[in-house]
């Protein structure tokens, strides 16, 4: 039976943002423009988004480290990916593609609210374990754990969605970049 909903893009990044480096602790890597503010009670038990995330990848070849991805609800971290190893091969701004389904499973004021989460990402610049090779992109799933909610937020107030990143290394190789960003409400 049909819930009688639409597909809509809510926001799609209108410039490429700045590329970021030397830097450890995770921080917005939007544009402002493609910041997207949610009224208080937009979501529902099931309302789920779709976002697509496409830029540039950098990273140094000794000590590389990880990066970690985040889709944040103001100031909570909704969900991560958790930390993504990056390849032992150096690489400058290579592409990177991924796409997150976050699905609302509680709503609630304080810290009530919160989505289950699961992304993939493909990008040349991150590896299982040591160096990639020059004709294939390596796909990991976050986070490479079992499911389980993100942090509880509060949907009775407007929230504001951003995407931020941080690395386990300050390193002036190892850098994000975003290019395009889309979030779409699926229902």
């Amino acid at each position: 039976m049909s819930l009688q909903t639409w597909q809509e893009a809510l926001i799609s990044a209108q410039q490429a943002g700045t590329l970021y480096n030397t830097y450890t602790t995770a921080k917005t890597v939007l544009p402002v423009q493609s910041l997207v503010t949610f009224p208080a009670n937009y979501f529902y038990i099931g309302r789920a988004l779709r976002i697509t995330i496409i830029g540039a990848l950098s990273n140094v070849a000794t000590s590389a480290g990880t990066i970690t991805l985040q889709h944040m609800m103001g100031a909570v971290v909704a969900f991560t990916t958790g930390a993504l190893t990056f390849s032992t091969t150096a690489h400058t701004t290579l592409p990177f593609w991924m796409e997150t389904l976050l699905t609302c499973r509680a709503i609630g004021s304080s810290t009530s609210a919160n989505f289950m989460g699961q992304s993939w990402i493909a990008s040349q610049c991150l590896n299982i374990s040591g160096a990639d090779t020059t004709t294939s992109h390596t796909i990991l799933l976050g986070p490479n754990t079992a499911p389980a909610v993100g942090t509880g937020w509060d949907s009775t107030a407007a929230q504001t969605l951003d995407f931020w990143a941080g690395f386990s290394n300050s390193q002036s190789g190892n850098g994000i970049q975003i290019q395009q960003y889309i979030v779409e409400a699926l229902n």
